[in-house]
């Protein structure tokens, strides 16, 4: 390979000793591997004569793709000053463009102002004319110790401006490497009429190549505005697999450099996707013969230098066909054979293997996204039946060689797939297999090998969700039933707890005792929404909440029931034991149309049952006057463990006919705050009758308050 070097040199004269003469060796030839050095005698005054030192690099036929370039060598006197500029030219021939790449670069200056010394890259240039140069598009101005990343040339021309105002240069400044590649990869298929970057592939030309940005590997251009247009024969759908993806990323809607993919042959068709940044295994596929990619770039004075992206295309007859995908599901676009099926509330379907009721193609993976509802109204599950299923196990009888796999949280599609909570193959079972998910959302996942079987078929049911642990309903009503003969202590909530409930709804917690037993709820949480007009200390009762309310009933054998207490606001009720003799407990729950709240959180548990006064407690009716104490007192009383049977004490006050009754509490302190918390863990029930809901009572009396009540 020739590589050509400059040397200027000042010598004194002996005629004109106090004269300087700077001579660069004056020669123009043509090196064998297309190099043209040019060079010129300068005058005496340097400051007055330019300094020629432009080079140009071309492709000759037969000659070498490749060479080497360096900074140009030039000394100039130090008491002299002068600024120059130098420009090297590379040409490729017919067919091919140029690549140039940078080896080292240590221009003096900051970018980006670069005011000293700089090198201006110009990789749009149509032509090696000096007109065509400076009527190209600038391409980026460089300086510091960061070279230039590579470049390709748009057309066949690339070149490189090197300024500085130095006296001394030379190969410290910067070197490179330059090869002419063949422009064959670029040509993606037919090139659009006056256009540098735009292509109308067809199947029948060519049902599979490369798709490659216009200077890729090298940094792309700014405002470019290229297309891509594949035609597929009826039935053929288009395969394409980005390789390399890197485009400037200027936000998540990639309002600068951008991909676009449509799923058809213009730009209002359907769009697949938009994408900018890095991207990686990106594949996509049109639903039918036809795709557009448009790739466009903005002016910037930003010198970003991203290169681009590269992949392959594939024309196809034997892709996934979409029939089998009912109306009631979606097909995801970019997507082989993905499917989206959202709920109409509480609606059903059916979906398939891809080509049942046939056998399923090898060699494919398919997803299924199955979304109920889930908003501040509704809420659903998902329950899928299978009515066949025949996905051959393996050599070893595993599922190695073609699977289904459920995602029972509903895996979005960005998640770790690795973790799934079924991985089915084999043949059906006599008994339909169900699954249900685990909230809103059901993904299966379904992976072929080399083995074909006939693939499967699932029901799919949307139902309501209500997140409230207890036996429900058959018919998807807010019903539930806790039996002591299944389960003598557990947890229940308001629907969606801790979320909001929904509006207008009734739901029913039936609790059902074994003989001998009584039931035992404690709130934890409370928060039922009511008008501060319309709850009271103290009052609870049907009078009192007329929004959304909660009420106790105690079950008795003959299926009458009687009211405990109705209760709304942020009071949370006292711990509460259902009458001796009866059967059970029942609590609605009732919402209206308005606003919501989060509910509650409450326990419950079966316990032997008591005598008629509880643990302590008495009969109270033979005197005037008298006293009742809490357990202990003045002592506090005894708070049982957690998970341990409440403690209850019953006083039953009577007096003679044409009496009443005048209740005092001269000391009461109890935990609790029935304006604020409420009477969570201890409280105090006054019935004024048999008939009318208790008065609830915690906290503590002030000593000049006073606490009577008469019947």
């Amino acid at each position: 390979m020739a590589q050509a070097n400059w040397h200027t040199s000042a010598r004194t004269s002996l005629g004109l000793s106090l004269q300087l003469l700077v001579l660069l060796v004056f020669t123009q030839q043509s090196n064998s591997d297309g190099e043209i050095e040019r060079t010129m005698a300068l005058g005496s005054d340097p400051t007055k004569s330019p300094i020629k030192c432009d080079r140009k690099f071309v492709s000759l036929a037969g000659g070498p793709l490749n060479g080497t370039f360096v900074a140009p060598t030039i000394i100039l006197p130090v008491n002299q000053s002068i600024s120059f500029q130098c420009v090297y030219t590379f040409i490729a021939g017919p067919g091919q463009r140029v690549e140039v790449e940078f080896d080292t670069f240590n221009l003096r200056g900051t970018p980006p102002e670069c005011n000293h010394e700089y090198l201006d890259v110009y990789e749009e240039v149509r032509s090696p004319d000096p007109a065509s140069l400076i009527n190209s598009p600038f391409g980026g101005r460089y300086c510091g110790p960061i070279s230039p990343r590579t470049r390709i040339s748009l057309f066949r021309v690339v070149a490189i401006s090197f300024y500085t105002d130095k006296n001394v240069t030379g190969p410290a400044q910067f070197t490179g490497r330059y090869t002419f590649v063949n422009d064959s990869e670029y040509q993606v298929g037919t090139s659009a009429p006056d256009t540098a970057c735009s292509f109308v592939v067809h199947s029948k030309v060519k049902r599979q190549g490369t798709i490659i940005s216009p200077t890729y590997p090298g940094t792309y251009p700014k405002s470019l505005n290229c297309s891509y247009l594949f035609y597929g024969a009826e039935g053929q759908r288009v395969r394409l697999e980005f390789r390399d993806f890197d485009l400037f990323f200027g936000g998540p809607h990639c309002p600068f450099d951008v991909v676009k993919v449509f799923d058809g042959d213009n730009t209002s068709s359907p769009v697949i996707g938009t994408y900018c940044g890095q991207q990686r295994n990106l594949v996509l596929y049109s639903s039918e013969s036809k795709l557009l990619v448009t790739f466009g770039t903005l002016q910037r004075t930003a010198n970003t230098q991203n290169r681009g992206f590269k992949g392959i295309f594939e024309f196809s007859e034997s892709f996934v066909k979409l029939e089998f995908i009912e109306k009631s599901g979606e097909h995801i676009r970019g997507t082989e054979c993905d499917q989206k099926i959202l709920s109409k509330k509480e609606s059903t379907g059916f979906v398939y293997s891809p080509n049942y009721p046939f056998p399923y193609l090898p060699k494919i993976v398919c997803r299924y996204f199955i979304y109920g509802m889930q908003d501040s109204q509704n809420l659903e599950r998902v329950k899928l039946e299978f009515k066949k299923f025949d996905i051959p196990k393996g050599e070893k009888g595993d599922c190695s060689d073609g699977f289904l796999k459920l995602y029972l949280k509903g895996q979005e599609a960005t998640d770790n797939y690795e973790k799934f909570d079924h991985e089915m193959c084999g043949q059906e079972e006599k008994s339909p297999i169900v699954m249900v998910s685990d909230g809103p959302r059901l993904v299966l996942v379904f992976s072929s090998g080399e083995l074909q079987g006939g693939g499967f078929k699932a029901k799919y049911s949307f139902e309501t969700e209500y997140k409230v642990p207890g036996t429900a309903a058959p018919d998807g009503a807010c019903n539930f039933t806790y039996r002591s003969s299944s389960k003598k202590k557990g947890e229940f909530n308001s629907p969606r707890y801790p979320s909001n409930y929904p509006s207008n709804l009734t739901c029913t917690y039936n609790f059902l005792a074994t003989p001998n037993e009584q039931v035992t709820i404690i709130f934890d949480q409370f928060k039922i929404r009511a008008d501060s007009a319309n709850t009271s200390y103290a009052q609870m009762g049907v009078s009192s909440c007329h929004e959304d309310w909660l009420e106790m009933y105690n079950l008795y054998k003959d299926g009458t029931e009687k009211l405990i207490g109705r209760y709304c606001g942020m009071t949370t009720p006292g711990p509460m034991e259902s009458n001796r003799g009866a059967i059970g407990v029942r609590i609605l729950l009732h919402t209206d149309a308005l606003g919501v709240y989060s509910g509650f959180k409450a326990r419950y548990s079966f316990d032997v049952a008591k005598s008629i006064f509880g643990d302590c407690g008495g009969n109270v009716s033979s005197s005037n006057n008298g006293e009742i104490l809490s357990p202990n007192f003045p002592l506090n009383y005894d708070s049982p463990s957690r998970g341990m049977p409440s403690k209850t004490c019953n006083w039953y006050i009577n007096v003679r006919p044409n009496y009443k009754i005048m209740l005092n509490f001269e000391i009461f302190s109890f935990e609790g705050d029935p304006a604020g918390r409420g009477c969570s863990a201890a409280v105090v029930r006054v019935w004024n009758t048999k008939d009318d809901p208790p008065l609830e009572l915690c906290g503590e009396k002030g000593s000049k308050d006073k606490w009577e009540f008469l019947s």
